[in-house]
């Protein structure tokens, strides 16, 4: 039998979890959650250009330390040479990264690397929130994921995640997360689950490349925009149908059903069955309460979340801001995702999509920046062509300069390749469905 504290203990910091990752609140008319709230509060504290200067101070101290752990020392301590021991790959990303933040920070070399809309845009508008909600999100995760909420949800709903969406049924709760909360949270999540063995590469890969959509403000963000915000529901609800449908298919076909089902902690695939003499709920509230009972105290579960954090700033940050600057560089000054969505025309024209030419050139954009087919699409004069468009923006979800450059700066085995496969075949499943609900509201 479980003593009493052993409920509590599972119970209060899983509640406090689904609050602080999950739950919608409307503050001056905006909905966010808590995590991102407090990101943002943080931000505000600290002043949003000494933000910026901590983040260039992070991203080079790492270039310098993964120079020093690579190539020169090897660390005694197992944290620092996970951290900062790479191959060559890795090091050269880690120091671009560093290069580029100094170029943006300070403004000198070449334009098209330190502008508002390549290098700038990482360093002044993305990296001072991913380091808030990293900071937050690291700290608190081990609430959602040490203290039975998963072993209690994933065996409720093990029978429907595995038929569904082929993954484990304590991915709802990380699905929720992602969905609900922020792109960047879940992949955070995943990550973090994927390397303690309860995912497989197969399983981290769908669940990240699958639900990690952005939060319902980015969506306003998009919504605002193209000037559609009296359609905020339709567009939401349009969203939701379209990756849902995504969702169904993805998992089943190339390249995500080919990763392989190994783990990166060797044997500890999880068993959902539910033994003789128990039901879903019985089993999962034992389940749960074995691992409340296992958990770590508060000192465990800060250093759990520190290693997390530095993590995510030492690993991530170098990484997005590399390869960000690298994607919008190649979207606002070569014609490449023109060139590609060029033979999308005679496509869209037979869609009955208004202003096709257009509309194709902000098709393939999105993966480098969520916000650039909008910004491309905002002067169009069609409703419809605008509707469809933002909406496609964040069903299409991989997009390098957020949630694309944070799966990349992760241990979650889908490198750039499968990325831009991934990002095509959503926007291949996603269009038509898009399409055919504009032309019913529209």
């Amino acid at each position: 039998m479980h003593k009493r504290a052993t409920l509590f203990k599972f119970i209060i910091p899983s509640l406090i979890g689904v609050f602080m990752f999950l739950f919608p609140l409307n503050i001056d008319g905006e909905t966010t959650i808590p995590v991102a709230y407090l990101a943002n509060a943080l931000n505000e504290l600290i002043g949003y250009d000494n933000v910026v200067l901590i983040v260039v101070i992070l991203i080079n101290l790492s270039a310098l330390l993964t120079i020093l752990f690579s190539w020169m020392v090897n660390p005694g301590y197992e944290f620092l040479r996970n951290l900062f021991r790479m191959n060559a790959i890795w090091v050269i990303l880690r120091i671009l990264g560093a290069v580029f933040s100094l170029m943006a920070y300070f403004v000198f070399g070449p334009e098209f690397i330190n502008s508002e809309v390549t290098g700038g845009l990482m360093l002044y508008d993305l990296l001072p929130t991913l380091f808030a909600i990293f900071l937050f999100a690291g700290i608190l995760l081990p609430l959602l994921l040490n203290y039975g909420l998963l072993e209690f949800v994933g065996t409720m709903f093990a029978k429907v995640m595995r038929p569904l969406f082929t993954l484990p049924g304590r991915s709802t709760v990380d699905n929720l997360a992602s969905w609900v909360g922020d792109g960047t949270v879940g992949v955070l999540l995943t990550s973090n689950q994927y390397e303690k063995g309860y995912y497989s590469k197969r399983e981290a890969a769908v669940i990240a490349t699958t639900f990690s959509v952005v939060s319902i403000t980015f969506s306003i963000v998009i919504l605002d925009l193209i000037g559609l915000m009296d359609r905020f529901f339709l567009f939401y609800m349009t969203i939701i149908i379209a990756g849902v449908i995504a969702a169904l298919i993805m998992p089943r076909i190339p390249p995500l059903s080919r990763i392989k089902d190994d783990y990166y902690v060797e044997g500890r695939s999880i068993d959902e069955t539910v033994p003789s003499g128990y039901n879903p709920l019985s089993w999962g509230y034992k389940k749960a309460l074995d691992r409340a009972d296992e958990a770590e105290g508060f000192g465990g579960f800060l250093k759990d979340g520190v290693k997390t954090v530095g993590d995510m700033w030492f690993a991530v940050l170098p990484i997005v801001m590399a390869i960000g600057t690298l994607g919008t560089i190649f979207a606002e000054y070569t014609p490449v995702f023109t060139w590609i969505g060029a033979p999308f025309v005679p496509i869209l024209e037979l869609m009955n999509v208004p202003e096709a030419q257009a509309a194709s050139e902000s098709l393939f954009i999105g993966f480098t920046d969520m916000f650039l087919p909008a910004i491309l699409i905002e002067g169009v004069s069609s409703d419809m062509t605008r509707f469809i468009i933002g909406t496609l923006s964040i069903t299409q979800l991989i997009y390098l300069s957020e949630v694309g450059g944070v799966i990349l700066g992760s241990k979650i085995p889908v490198g750039i390749g499968k990325l831009f496969i991934i990002f095509l075949l959503r926007t291949a499943i996603t269009l038509p469905v898009i399409v055919v609900i504009a032309h019913i509201f529209f």
